[in-house]
């Protein structure tokens, strides 16, 4: 059976979502109990397989036989911006090995667990830094722009050789890329300026090392400049995005889950445990990892061809009771480590280690920061990304 001849309804996505914006659109979590293999309608008309369950996205993506490459045919891609992003000038991550291997193990060495531990204290001190000029005076503050965003785009900036100053604009920049609705002549326009402004800061790195990972990859006889300047486009882009919602949504989960925050409190211990399972409860990928089958193959009894895309729901993944008991509730005590927030196998997220040592931080040093946390408007006031690729909050009014 071909997904044409899927006797299921074909489901268009993205999918609407429910009541409650921390979970997963409500027919991602119908199509995990019915039809756990569903076919799927994109924007164009295409179709693909969207798989829901734990087990069967864990087992795709360390499966060799699925393709990262978006330049395959039958990679499937959401909107027209979408496919402009991934396929119109591919990072790595959208690479199979052995040049997806070769390109990302010039970064492998930034992002080791050692090389991360060394850099605590100086995220710690950049993180009380924020709070307290957050806090200064005043009783109140948009805790996205003044201590989610700054927090992990100082960190990169610092780990690139990107000076600060410039976080206006590439950050306006990643907006668009991230943007769902953008076009693809807008994600054109902000990539090329993206890599334009990296290809500058390379230029000048040839005569001045700062030691920063821009200026040491410049320096490398095995890359080009445009490689140089799509590396560290992605890495600019991902390295603040995805920790910075992560770390405002984790905040507003334990507002709306006070006994939990109570006990991150009580117990510091558990909050290495408790980023885990923030990762795992909201995955801030929504719109799934795209793959497409380079030969046919079985998955939860259902045959995929060769040349048809899937697209790998890891929230629904992550709230699959069959993984993880009462998957819809958060508990910090709970072992979510083996959630697929960074993906699995040869694809997941190389930055991991950086960006579990920053949420640590960053709930530490807010939680015992600021004892009186509270929102400051309603709940229901809250601006949720609905509209990007990395899901969050726009902004998150606090009060203390």
């Amino acid at each position: 059976m071909t997904i044409a001849d899927h006797p299921a309804e074909v489901l268009a996505v993205p999918a609407d979502r429910g009541a409650c914006p921390f979970d997963p659109p409500p027919a991602y979590d119908q199509a995990r109990e019915q039809h756990p293999v569903a076919p799927v309608r994109l924007f164009d008309g295409t179709t693909a397989w969207m798989l829901t369950r734990h087990q069967d996205v864990r087992a795709v993506l360390q499966d060799r036989r699925f393709s990262a490459d978006a330049a395959k045919s039958g990679f499937p891609f959401l909107s027209p911006g979408r496919r402009e992003l991934a396929a119109g000038n591919p990072t790595f991550i959208r690479m199979d090995d052995p040049e997806h291997a070769r390109l990302r193990r010039m970064l492998t060495s930034d992002f080791i667990i050692k090389r991360v531990e060394e850099m605590r204290p100086q995220v710690r001190a950049i993180a009380v830094e924020l709070l307290d000029a957050m806090t200064r005076d005043r009783d109140h503050a948009d805790l996205v722009a003044e201590f989610a965003l700054p927090l992990p785009s100082l960190v990169i900036c610092l780990l690139l050789g990107v000076p600060y100053e410039d976080h206006a604009y590439f950050q306006k920049c990643s907006s668009t890329l991230l943007n769902a609705n953008s076009t693809a002549a807008q994600v054109e326009q902000a990539r090329d300026e993206l890599n334009a402004y990296i290809k500058q800061l390379a230029a000048a790195k040839r005569e001045s090392d700062d030691g920063g990972i821009i200026s040491r990859l410049i320096h490398r006889e095995d890359l080009t400049c445009d490689e140089v300047a799509t590396m560290g486009t992605l890495l600019l882009v991902a390295g603040h995005e995805t920790t910075a919602n992560m770390t405002s949504l984790s905040i507003l989960t334990l507002l709306r889950n006070p006994d939990q925050m109570e006990r991150l409190r009580s117990d510091p211990t558990l909050i290495r445990g408790a980023v885990e399972e923030m990762l795992r409860y909201l995955s801030i990928v929504h719109t799934g990892l795209p793959r497409v089958a380079t030969e046919d193959v079985e998955v939860g009894g259902q045959t995929i061809r060769a040349g048809e895309g899937v697209l790998l729901m890891i929230n629904t993944a992550n709230r699959d009771d069959e993984a993880f008991p009462d998957a819809d509730s958060v508990d910090v005590g709970r072992d979510a480590r083996r959630h697929l927030a960074f993906g699995f196998g040869v694809h997941q997220c190389l930055g991991q280690p950086l960006a579990r040592a920053e949420l640590q931080i960053a709930l530490d040093v807010l939680l015992n920061g600021l004892p009186k946390l509270r929102l400051a408007v309603p709940f229901e006031q809250i601006p949720f990304r609905h509209d990007m690729l990395i899901y969050g909050v726009h902004s998150l009014p606090v009060a203390w």
